[in-house]
């Protein structure tokens, strides 16, 4: 199960860094940027706003919030346009209310959710920049403890991502990073518990609040 969730994880970035090669080569080949590349690390907030289907037992699932870092690395294809590919993990408790078996604790899950965004900053060389952006995300699952149940499964999920947040420079280099994402992504959840199965239908719609620190090479 470890190695199998290893290669889950791998194959996400995988993913995103395709996808990033994909979109940002054809361009960037053209483009001439001084300094194209922005690293950003943040402090995020994972805010699920989550509903749920649970199948037979009735009721909803509910997750829990995480705080944790995030990476962040930009390229630059022009002044304005560039791609964003977003790395970091996040920790959640899950449950159950409202079940015709009470309230049930469903242990936790790891979530890796690499998005790659496009992004349209509207004042390069401004004090204040601000930007929006929209992208893609493949969420995976890791590192599930059932909790309760015998057994938890959840699916990978694959979704849309908006984005909208601001830099505001320090110096030449460096930049305060103001920022906030949604993401649209859901999940199916197969529980094995009280000598049953039941499965539910999970939407995620996570808020990613951040703050942090920007830096232009």
């Amino acid at each position: 199960e470890v190695w199998d969730e290893g290669i889950f994880v791998v194959s996400g970035i995988h993913f995103v860094v395709l996808l990033a090669t994909v979109l940002v080569a054809p361009v960037a080949v053209s483009a001439e940027v001084d300094n194209p590349w922005l690293v950003r690390l943040r402090g995020i907030s994972v805010v699920p706003d989550e509903s749920s289907t649970i199948s037979a037992i009735g009721g909803k699932a509910t997750v829990s919030n995480s705080y944790v870092p995030e990476l962040d690395i930009s390229y630059f294809l022009s002044d304005r346009v560039a791609a964003e590919i977003i790395l970091g993990v996040s920790n959640h408790d899950i449950g159950a209310t409202g079940t015709s078996a009470g309230n049930l604790g469903l242990g936790s899950v790891w979530l890796l959710p690499p998005t790659l965004n496009l992004q349209y900053h509207f004042a390069p060389e401004g004090k204040f920049r601000p930007y929006l952006g929209a992208g893609v995300n493949l969420t995976l699952f890791f590192n599930v403890e059932p909790g309760a149940a015998n057994s938890i499964d959840y699916d990978a999920a694959f979704g849309f991502s908006g984005q909208g947040g601001a830099d505001i420079a320090l110096n030449e280099e460096w930049a305060l990073n103001l920022d906030i994402k949604k993401l649209f992504l859901s999940t199916k959840a197969t529980i094995a518990a009280l000598g049953t199965t039941v499965t539910a239908d999970v939407d995620l719609h996570p808020y990613i609040i951040g703050v942090g620190f920007a830096r232009r090479f």
